[in-house]
């Protein structure tokens, strides 16, 4: 039986799981009555009167790439000039610049790279843990695992031991725009499958890395594809919950980003409007993951701000250096500061709170002090 539009809110905001069918059907409705139920659930599954950010940096090794999907413009091949491999003592600058800011996490991606070994990798995890005992590494998207595993030629299980004996605390979400198989072949064919993706993810989840659930949209996939992504990642978070007692951290998504990539005028990308109705709905779907955050790199500042009446509890993290989406869209937004974050949950009501890489509030930053206007002083001889 298909609920009226008023049934199927008063089935969401009650909290009750919501079928595939009527999670499509949200799309539907006027974003206004989405959003709403959207806020409402998450002052009931968070702190209401918070929002957390994490302060971290973005460390990518190298920019080298073989998967060549369409949608980047970060990769480069070994041949280009402007290709790189960070060196460990470069890596351990980025993490001291971050050390001095009050850092707490890395996390580090790059392209995959068939000229590096084994060895590269867990050197430079035991260089990260023996010269920054307390940063936490959060390293290696599932793409990049499952070139380990084939390069390597170790079983997954083999593979995530030796990384976590050598430092690892958990991997990224990336890699997973949308959990469709259709559509990540027409967007990138060499790219990972979802059930590898998902595969890659549960093992981590078993051995207690930290991992987080993710989604782009903007590919020109349906409001089905997104409404099956969005719930291939509840039974996923629900079977590692049963299993294992813990599952991703969080949710964040954002924006196909095509300016620079070989997707410009292929891909719709996705508007301001369709992100604040995809993170609404992801609230509402997403009954087990209670942190969901904006996205200040892809949407900018304002949208962030406006996505904290969305569903949407965090603002991400302040990042230091961000080089894929930035170049993917042709902008220069490749960082945030402390004040700029907390300003935005400032400005928007809420009280702005620090977190660890788990969501947990640390500290609560001074927001009288950071956002006291700063008065010029007057040149010399002026009355």
């Amino acid at each position: 039986m298909t609920l009226s539009a008023s049934s199927l809110l008063d089935k969401a905001a009650r909290g009750e799981r919501l079928d595939h069918s009527e999670v499509t059907a949200l799309y539907s409705l006027p974003l206004p009555d989405v959003a709403a139920v959207a806020h409402e659930l998450r002052l009931a599954r968070t702190d209401p009167e918070v929002v957390t950010f994490l302060i971290d940096r973005n460390i990518n090794y190298t920019n080298i790439c073989n998967v060549g999907c369409n949608f980047c413009a970060f990769y480069r091949t070994a041949r280009q000039k402007d290709s790189y491999v960070l060196d460990y003592e470069q890596i351990s600058h980025k993490i001291r610049e971050l050390e001095a800011v009050g850092g707490s996490r890395i996390l580090m991606q790059g392209g995959v790279n068939p000229q590096l070994g084994l060895e590269y990798y867990t050197g430079l995890l035991q260089h990260i843990k023996r010269h920054h005992p307390t940063i936490r590494i959060e390293a290696f998207s599932p793409e990049e695992v499952l070139f380990m595993e084939k390069a390597f030629g170790l079983d997954l299980d083999t593979l995530l031991d030796t990384l976590i004996q050598a430092g690892l605390d958990g991997l990224p979400g990336a890699g997973g725009e949308i959990l469709e198989d259709e559509v990540r072949a027409n967007a990138a064919p060499a790219r990972i499958r979802s059930h590898d993706w998902f595969r890659i993810l549960d093992a981590a989840q078993r051995k207690g890395l930290y991992t987080i659930s993710t989604m782009v949209i903007g590919f020109g996939e349906s409001h089905a594809q997104r409404a099956s992504h969005l719930l291939k990642i509840r039974d996923q978070q629900d079977r590692s919950l049963q299993l294992y007692g813990h599952g991703f951290a969080g949710f964040a998504m954002w924006t196909l980003q095509t300016e620079h990539t070989r997707l410009h005028g292929k891909a719709p990308g996705a508007s301001a409007h369709e992100y604040l109705q995809q993170l609404a709905i992801a609230r509402i779907a997403l009954d087990n993951q209670p942190n969901i955050q904006a996205s200040w790199p892809a949407q900018g500042f304002k949208v962030a701000q406006a996505a904290l009446y969305y569903g949407a509890s965090d603002l991400g993290s302040t990042m230091l250096e961000e080089n894929v989406v930035s170049a993917a869209a042709g902008h220069d937004r490749h960082n945030a500061t402390v004040r700029e974050l907390v300003r935005i949950a400032a400005d928007a009501g809420f009280r702005p709170m620090i977190r660890n890489s788990f969501f947990q509030p640390i500290a609560r930053p001074d927001v009288e002090a950071l956002l006291r206007p700063v008065h010029q002083e007057q040149p010399v001889g002026a009355d």
